[in-house]
């Protein structure tokens, strides 16, 4: 996992405009990725920013990169709360949230549709897709859109500033520590 991986698929989370990012990463050694997530967390922690895995498969992994005080606030909704009950999270807290997500993305048959309220996206189109299963939507960018379309436009034009800005910014020597708003 390089700095350039991170900013290309996490610039939005890096800067503070969105709770979390994911992407998928091919690694050598799972020990080598470990490291370089270790290496990535002891970095970005004293920013907010936490870098996990949420599963391996083969030589792939899908990582995880989000600011615990976004998704705790993202996830304390009564709403959302019930939500995430009727698909058997039963936490306290943002870790115990994070690992029931990793443990339903790796034992699901498809893939668990909440995991829209862990990346930010709007808890109404989080609903909107489960209950339309993917169809029927606005429009789609970032994730499908059920709800306001003209809000969920504004924002994937700032996510795609954001990213294209991010990623000359490392080109042009810039650090993903330098680069990383501090929560």
């Amino acid at each position: 996992m390089s700095e350039e991986l991170l900013v290309r698929h996490c610039s939005p989370t890096l800067a503070g405009l969105k709770t979390a990012n994911l992407f998928n990463d091919k690694f050598e050694s799972v020990d080598t990725l470990k490291a370089k997530i270790e290496y990535m967390n002891n970095m970005l922690n004293s920013k907010g920013v936490y870098v996990c895995i949420l599963k391996v498969c083969g030589d792939r992994a899908l990582i995880y990169v989000f600011r615990p005080n976004k998704l705790k606030k993202d996830l304390s909704s009564d709403e959302a709360k019930c939500l995430l009950a009727q698909k058997g999270y039963r936490g306290s807290n943002i870790k115990e949230y994070v690992e029931h997500l990793a443990e339903r993305i790796g034992k699901c048959s498809e893939f668990p549709h909440e995991i829209g309220l862990f990346l930010g996206y709007p808890l109404e189109d989080v609903k909107g897709f489960i209950e339309n299963k993917g169809k029927n939507c606005k429009c789609s960018g970032c994730w499908k859109v059920y709800s306001n379309e003209w809000e969920a436009k504004k924002m994937f034009a700032k996510f795609k500033k954001c990213t294209d800005v991010y990623c000359r910014k490392l080109h042009e020597g810039l650090s993903i520590l330098s680069l990383t708003i501090a929560a």
